[in-house]
């Protein structure tokens, strides 16, 4: 059975063709929720893949986070959930951010957290089936009975955010938060606002460390995605000091800086960029300590230090060549209750497929 001790186990997944089998797997292994990343100039769209995992699911959660509120009208976000929410009754969450790659691969900053706010607040007014104000403008959701949920529309809403400004938006317009980082508050409650936090790594088979090639495979994007977040945050100043920060940031700098963007966020969290290769050969060890890598006890003893932090659930995201491999090891580690019994050996046949079967 799942430890009681632990957070919530729940994946997220960076959205392809093949994640809707996934998902499915997830759902055997005992993960909670699966949650799908809205990059479009990177993924597959969050929409399309969790409309067909909900045909192919009945219990695991499913919900796309972190949408990036300037990429859509509140409307549309709004139906799309509440069409989601009517395919899995029950089931859906969302997360809303200010944007990371979803933004940048389109040479654009993350969003200001008062534009956020006015779309998150818009956007559970129309959920709940009222009438609000978007640029000057009356709106709701009129669809009737049959055409989406019923309003209001049960959809749990999260806030994406690590540094005060989001929280503040979380605590006030959330019903949680998504976070990349452990809590530091002294004074938390344990599960006060629930926390989901974002994961990444590999569990180790034995023998292995985390320098050997399939960990890198496995877990160094995440590594990757990390300089590239400190590089576009603190600059030169940031990135330098870290292994092998300098000769990336050197060689991410050659770019033209009208194409910049594209060279620094290629890959990001799925595969090692054109600069990455040469940046893990001396960030490798890294691994260890800034992703979720390490032995099945070591994961699983990292995850029961969680709940005193107040993390609620962890979002695990595999990554890779072998993500039914990823998502069994994972489930292992946490003692979930599929562990062991889901067929990875399926799921990877129907991967192969799926972009010919669910089109």
């Amino acid at each position: 059975m799942e430890d009681t001790a632990q957070p919530v186990i729940s994946c997220v997944f960076a959205p392809s063709l093949d994640t809707p089998a996934h998902i499915e797997l997830a759902e055997g292994l005992g993960y909670r929720r699966a949650w799908c990343y809205d990059s479009p100039a990177m993924y597959a769209d969050p929409w399309m893949v969790l409309a067909v995992a909900a045909g192919r699911t009945s219990t695991i959660g499913l919900g796309p986070a972190s949408l990036v509120p300037s990429l859509r009208h509140p409307v549309v976000t709004a139906a799309a959930l509440a069409t989601l929410a009517g395919l899995a009754p029950g089931r859906v969450s969302t997360a809303f951010g200010t944007g990371l790659t979803g933004r940048m691969l389109l040479g654009e900053r993350p969003m200001r957290w008062a534009a956020v706010e006015e779309y998150v607040r818009t956007v559970r007014a129309l959920l709940r089936g009222e009438e609000t104000a978007w640029n000057g403008s009356l709106v709701r959701l009129s669809q009737p009975p049959g055409f989406a949920a019923p309003r209001p529309a049960d959809v749990e809403v999260l806030v994406a955010a690590d540094g005060p400004l989001g929280r503040s938006v979380a605590a006030e317009l959330g019903d949680g938060l998504l976070t990349t980082r452990v809590p530091r508050d002294q004074n938390i409650t344990a599960g006060e606002p629930p926390t989901v936090l974002l994961a990444f790594g590999t569990v180790l088979d034995d023998g292995e460390d985390a320098t050997c090639p399939r960990a890198v495979a496995a877990a160094g994007p995440a590594l990757a995605a990390a300089y590239h977040a400190i590089y576009e945050s603190k600059g030169a100043a940031g990135v330098d000091k870290l292994p092998g920060g300098r000769q990336w940031r050197e060689a991410a700098e050659m770019v033209e800086p009208s194409r910049r963007h594209l060279a620094v966020h290629d890959g990001h969290l799925v595969a090692l960029g054109q600069h990455d290769e040469a940046l893990l050969a001396q960030a490798a060890p890294l691994l260890a300590s800034w992703t979720m890598t390490g032995s099945r006890a070591d994961i699983a003893a990292r995850l029961r230090a969680l709940t005193p932090a107040g993390i609620t659930e962890v979002a695990y995201q595999p990554m890779g060549p072998d993500i039914p491999r990823e998502l069994a090891a994972f489930a292992a580690a946490a003692a979930l209750a599929g562990a062991g019994t889901a067929s990875t050996e399926s799921a990877s046949t129907e991967s192969a497929n799926t972009g010919a079967e669910d089109a």
